[in-house]
């Protein structure tokens, strides 16, 4: 690929999930010759992009029409010899040709062949010979989408392809039919608050930031600043996902956080738990309400602010509003695309450095 096609800025539109039945953001990306569209999951928690195929042994319910390789001259099966297939976590061969086979945190995966595609952004431009999956068994939560953009760090994901020096997106509110974008080699937006990209030595996929805690109201919570660091075996951290609906802190960041909450908000009616939240509210009689902000402090010693509607969403149509952090039992925190919502988030891969500029969609 040429230097000239990997500097240019290339750009497709991400949209909310939400009208497809889908917790996911998506993209609008093209795929094949002549090109087709496709929305695909965007998500910088793994690598691998791949939209399902036919023939489908086990396809799940997209939007769009099943992305048919015969249909396609730029269509490129991989052998089992190249790069691509030895740097794949999970691959296998059958008659030379690679097969890959790519499993979520959340028991959704994908299996098919590994192949080579160009891959189209609207009229930003397109990228031939493009590593994909071409998915014949795909299952899980993928609802809606024909597949998935893999914007992680790791040597497959589609910026490291591409050989970008950032990228960025806006995930516009849930509940808002407009689209924002993604955008590739863009610059860093002004007015933002900025936090380190910490190196992972052991996993190169997620992109870890410097998390040194929490303020509620303005005051500061008191939580070691240890319990976000990576620790020397590789476990730990804080990662920026775009593809993870809500943040995840570890049990004792999460108790820390929602008391120091609910402390703040006796005024507030409470009721019983929905899913994965134990702190929701009846807003059912009340036409305005007032919660103390809730900040993500970075290293460095910026400060994010976020808005209310990115910490307590309503959970059905009745007024129950629940406070959108959850706690894991793992020792990785993920700052989810809930917290995300209406701010540009700039990932500049050559300074190590992510951006989060509010209101910039």
């Amino acid at each position: 690929m040429d230097a000239a096609l990997a500097a240019e800025d290339l750009e497709a539109p991400v949209s909310s999930g939400t009208s497809l039945g889908s917790g996911e953001y998506f993209s609008r990306v093209g795929v094949g010759s002549p090109s087709k569209e496709y929305f695909m999951v965007i998500d910088t928690g793994s690598d691998v992009s791949w939209l399902q195929c036919q023939p489908c042994s086990d396809c799940y319910q997209q939007s769009d029409p099943i992305y048919t390789p015969s249909s396609s001259s730029t269509y490129s099966p991989l052998t089992c010899s190249t790069r691509e297939c030895s740097t794949l976590e999970v691959s296998a061969c059958r008659n030379s040709a690679c097969l890959y086979q790519v499993s979520y945190g959340d028991g959704s995966y994908t299996v098919g062949e590994f192949v080579t595609e160009t891959v189209s952004f609207g009229t930003s431009g397109k990228i031939p010979k493009v590593a994909i999956g071409c998915g014949h068994d795909n299952e899980g939560l993928f609802v809606g989408a024909a597949g998935l953009l893999g914007l992680g760090g790791g040597p497959l994901s589609l910026p490291s392809q591409i050989k970008a020096t950032s990228f960025s997106y806006c995930l516009v509110d849930r509940d808002s039919p407009k689209s924002s974008s993604l955008e590739f080699n863009s610059a860093k937006p002004a007015d933002c608050v900025t936090a380190p990209l910490i190196k992972n030595n052991k996993l190169n996929t997620f992109y870890y930031v410097g998390l040194s805690g929490f303020s509620v109201g303005g005051q500061q919570i008191s939580i070691p600043p240890t319990l976000f660091d990576v620790d020397e075996s590789g476990s730990g951290g804080v990662i920026v996902d775009s593809g993870t609906a809500v943040t995840r802190l570890p049990t004792q960041a999460y108790n820390s956080l929602r008391t120091a909450f609910t402390r703040l908000t006796p005024h507030l009616k409470s009721t019983t738990g929905v899913a994965l939240f134990d702190t929701c509210y009846d807003f059912s009689s009340m036409s305005s309400v007032k919660v103390p902000t809730v900040a993500f402090q970075f290293a460095g010693g910026q400060t994010l602010d976020l808005p209310a509607k990115n910490y307590l969403i309503p959970v059905d149509s009745a007024g129950t509003y629940c406070f959108a952090f959850a706690e894991t039992t793992s020792s990785m925190s993920i700052i989810g695309n809930v917290q995300q919502q209406g701010i540009r988030v700039h990932y500049d891969l050559a300074r190590s450095q992510v951006a989060f500029s509010p209101n910039n969609c």
